[in-house]
């Protein structure tokens, strides 16, 4: 057996270019595994978390190529696959991967524990119709994109068979990871929200919020429409790729936000009427974020929000959320019509974010890692 205490232990996340919930998710990681040492691909500074900065993080020369998310998706094949082989771990007895994608190709030596947190499987391999890219493309491009989701299929399949124990976000995502990759995952541990950086206000101000990723998938363009017809103020937060085209669709009653503070996104939603929440997602952590700052999420009601939210209805107006059930324009414009004429109590929502606070997240998932390192080591 080899004590645990002795062991090199090593965290891998795909890419730290961006302030998204996989990267808070790797924060409250290296929360619980202090002495690890962290990898990943690319590392911008400038572009995610402040946190980071006081983290010594071991990036590859791919990040010298990537000015943004939209360079590190666009580069990624080939170059990011490259980089992500690249990233050497065969010195560490027990890899902790961060992943839906690049950090699991990095090599490992055959007799390490490796433990995916998976926080999706490769969402353009596995789903590449949710990419507009992919699905708006003409004949040649889409055949040109069949043949590298279907290496990349192969590449990520096998790349999964070489973890031990998964690890994941919520039931669906490992019924997901079930039939993608044919493994159990041996233990769901809900990403927290750092409630301590959040605060309920009693001055609340007249807009409505989105905080995203400036993706397709992210579906953003709802909440734009609907609020270009709708004229209430909506402030959104983030960038993305689709950033040009979102702005294009924007009336002056939108306002978009890029590069803010934690403390400044904190007051933005601790002020904000509510929390716009459009996409279908795995997890989704903004949504427990705007509950920890007391105020209410209007949603999409279909995927991991279903785990982590309290639903209003006329039978129980005790909630967190309101949902909306067709991921259209007309649904979401009335739930925001609906919104308008409930009363929401921000004390009930900020305890109901307490349930997920870090500090369950970091106990559990030591517990969960050391037992499993007793088992594989014994």
């Amino acid at each position: 057996m080899v004590a645990f205490e002795n062991v090199r232990m090593a965290i891998v996340h795909d890419m730290i270019v961006d302030r998204g919930g996989a990267e808070r998710v790797l924060l409250y990681l290296h929360k619980a595994f202090p002495h690890a040492d962290i990898f990943t691909t690319a590392y911008l500074p400038q572009n995610t978390y402040e946190e980071f900065q006081e983290i010594y993080i071991r990036s590859t020369w791919y990040d010298k190529l990537v000015f943004d998310e939209t360079y590190y998706r666009k580069l990624y094949f080939p170059f990011g696959l490259v980089a992500a082989h690249r990233v050497d771990l065969r010195a560490y007895d027990i890899v902790l991967q961060s992943t839906t994608h690049g950090a699991k190709y990095a090599r490992v030596s055959k007799d390490a524990l490796v433990i995916s947190y998976c926080h999706a499987p490769f969402r353009l391999a596995w789903n590449p119709s949710s990419y507009s890219q992919v699905d708006r493309g003409g004949i040649l491009k889409k055949a040109m994109y069949r043949i590298v989701i279907n290496y990349l299929r192969r590449l990520d399949y096998k790349a999964a068979q070489r973890v031990d124990v998964f690890w994941t976000n919520t039931k669906r995502t490992a019924e997901r990871i079930h039939v993608t990759y044919g493994k159990e995952v041996s233990k769901i541990l809900n990403p927290p929200v750092d409630c301590s950086r959040f605060y309920v206000s009693n001055q609340h101000q007249d807009y409505f919020l989105v905080v995203s990723r400036l993706e397709s998938y992210k579906r953003v363009e709802l909440a734009i429409q609907a609020f270009n017809y709708l004229g209430f103020k909506l402030r959104i937060v983030g960038r993305g790729t689709q950033k040009e085209f979102l702005h294009s669709l924007a009336n002056k009653n939108i306002e978009f936000l890029e590069n803010i503070s934690d403390q400044d996104l904190a007051k933005l939603y601790s002020q904000c009427r509510a929390l716009i929440f459009p996409q279908e997602e795995d997890y989704g952590i903004t949504p427990l974020e705007a509950n920890a700052s007391g105020r209410p999420v209007i949603a999409f009601g279909r995927g991991g929000i279903l785990e982590t939210m309290i639903p209003f209805s006329e039978e129980n107006h005790m909630a967190t959320a309101l949902f909306f059930q067709q991921q259209s324009v007309q649904s979401l414009i009335g739930a925001v019509n609906k919104f308008r004429t409930i009363s929401f109590d921000p004390n009930f929502i900020r305890k109901h974010a307490e349930e997920f606070d870090i500090s369950r997240f970091v106990d559990r998932t030591r517990s969960e890692l050391f037992d499993q390192a007793q088992k594989y080591f014994d």
